[in-house]
Order: C-alpha cells, then structure tokens, then sequence
C-alpha cells in the first residue's frame, strides 16, 4: 500500500479496520497478539517515610530493590502491588493510582509504579522473596539498587517533582 496514493491508502485502511471490528473479539485479540510484542508487567511500592524508602534484599537480585513483583494473571497493578508488598514485607497497604509507569522496551518490561507515604515507619517483617529491609534515602542507595530499581528510582526523582505530569503543545504537524 506504500506506493498507492494518500486517498487509496486511507479508504483500504478503512476497509481493513471495518472488516477487523466485524471478527469475533477472540479473534481480534489473536491478530494483534501476533503482530504485536509481549511485555511482561510489575507492579511496584513505593513505601516513603519522611524522604526514606523501603527497600528489600532479595536473593534473586543483585542489589536494593523496591517491594513489588510481576502481576499475576487476571490481576491489576493495584492487587498485585498489595499482593507483592504484603509478601515481602508483612504491611498492608491501600494504593491510589499510579505515580507513574516505566516502559522498558528493550528488555520488553512495563513497570506500575504506586507510591504510600506513611506518616511513621512501620514495623517491616522481611519474608518471602525479602530476607533484609531497611529505610534509605533515594541517593544513598541509587548506585547499590538493581538496575530495574534504578530505573524506578531515576524516573520517581523526575516525577515528584511540579508540573512533571503536564504535557505541553511544540507545534503543527
């Protein structure tokens, strides 16, 4: 369709969706599943305390990590983030929406990130995939996190901050 005219191009297109919106919903969702990437997806907490966060030892993982983990199927980030940070911590938390997300399209990952501040530390009782915890200030622990938590850390830093959620207009097409 690459060297057919504008005109031509569009009404195929039109064509091609319209047919596509007629296939059954299981059918559409198996040609997009085909032509598309897979990314797995996480969910991730991060507890803050007075400009400390929580942060886990994990045996599988090479250095600090934030409680959370890969979302089970038919779960949303919200339950899963509850599921992760019960497990690996023993807190009960109530998340809001996401902070932010982190798309990592070379390793095919996409992050939910939720943020609790708490009002004082609660006790934290290490379990699951967790054996250490302890309150650290974002720059003392961005150079021994892990590189997926790096990553969370850096994009939090850029998030938090006023007006980094708005999107400006540069032009016209």
């Amino acid at each position: 369709m690459l060297g057919l005219p504008s005109i031509v191009r569009r009404r195929a297109y039109t064509v091609i969706l319209t047919v596509f919106r007629m296939l059954p919903a299981w059918v559409r969702r198996n040609v997009v599943r085909a032509g598309t990437p897979s990314f797995t997806v996480g969910a991730v907490c991060v507890v803050e305390h007075d400009g400390a966060l929580l942060m886990l030892r994990q045996p599988h993982r090479p250095g600090w990590s934030l409680p959370g983990g890969l979302l089970d199927r038919r779960e949303t980030a919200a339950q899963a983030v509850v599921r992760e940070t019960r497990e690996e911590t023993g807190l009960q938390v109530e998340v809001g929406i996401p902070l932010t997300t982190k798309v990592n399209p070379r390793v095919r990952r996409v992050d939910v990130i939720f943020r609790v501040q708490v009002d004082s530390r609660p006790h934290v009782r290490p379990a699951g995939e967790a054996v250490d915890a302890d309150w650290l200030r974002p720059e003392d622990v961005i150079e021994s996190a892990d590189g997926p938590t790096r990553e969370v850390l850096e994009l939090l830093a850029r998030a938090v901050q006023p007006g980094a959620s708005e999107g400006r207009l540069i032009g016209e097409a």
